[in-house]
């Protein structure tokens, strides 16, 4: 491996719309000054109104994906997003484990599509929960994703500080629990480590052009690990750049739009804020 900082091997499923998945994740890390190689567990035919089909790759590919990318390149990063049924998430997990180990990785638990299209099988919550989530440096859950993994119902940001909890009680190292499905003026995430909880409050985008904005953030928060940036220091920055992304969607499409991930940040403020 070379010394170079910011390359991030991203597994994860392909969005034929090119507002989610794969696609969202190269645009980010790239406009974040970072590398992006992809392992594709998925194919999709989607737009912004929603998913219509969902084609799996085979387990042996993915393997062989992640295997090319780690033994030549290499990654300062790695990033997970949809890992559709039990035995991709096993594919992944053993070859990161055999391939790469001890780069730190950003788990995005993608279960649901924007729509509302289920993009995880539900007999592979579990193996989600058993072999993924212990591997991750942090998870990136929303809310739904929140209470599908710990049974616990969130309605309030009381209720995401227990739902944090129980998640690092699993053995989970970080939580980066999302809050943009709780109502009102105010969006708070949460990040929880073993050393406390902290919020981060913004105020809310009142936008439809929202498409992908998880992947974006997992994989903006990846990147910044990949440049050797701490994990509050990678979050902030990470929130930064989703909103910017947000502010200058380019309006797209007829339903849940896609961002501007191609928006200019100045470095220095991002650093500032970071």
């Amino acid at each position: 491996m070379s010394g170079a900082k910011g390359r991030v091997l991203v597994c994860a499923g392909s969005d034929s719309g090119g507002g989610a998945g794969i696609q969202a994740d190269i645009k980010a890390i790239t406009a974040l000054g970072g590398f992006a190689a992809t392992a594709v567990t998925a194919l999709t035919a989607q737009n912004t109104l929603g998913v219509q089909g969902v084609v799996g790759v085979s387990a042996d590919f993915i393997r062989l994906q992640i295997r090319m990318v780690l033994e030549d390149i290499g990654a300062d990063a790695i990033k997970t997003g949809m890992l559709a049924d039990s035995a991709t998430i096993e594919a992944v997990c053993d070859a990161l484990a055999e391939f790469g180990p001890g780069i730190p990785l950003v788990a995005d638990p993608v279960m649901v599509a924007k729509g509302g299209h289920p993009l995880l099988a539900a007999e592979a919550v579990a193996t989600l929960t058993a072999r993924l989530l212990p591997m991750a440096a942090v998870i990136t859950p929303n809310l739904p994703e929140a209470e599908a993994l710990t049974g616990l119902s969130i309605a309030t940001v009381d209720d995401m500080r227990r739902a944090a909890d129980a998640l690092l009680g699993r053995g989970v190292r970080a939580v980066l629990l999302k809050g943009g499905h709780l109502e009102g003026p105010v969006l708070t995430d949460l990040l929880a480590t073993a050393d406390g909880i902290e919020s981060f409050e913004s105020p809310r985008i009142d936008s439809r052009h929202t498409h992908g904005t998880g992947c974006t953030l997992a994989s903006a928060l990846a990147c910044g690990l990949a440049q050797g940036m701490g994990l509050r220091a990678a979050v902030v920055r990470a929130r930064a750049y989703v909103r910017a992304a947000m502010l200058a969607a380019p309006g797209f499409g007829q339903g849940h739009g896609p961002l501007g991930h191609g928006v200019t940040m100045d470095p220095a403020r991002l650093e500032q804020l970071a």
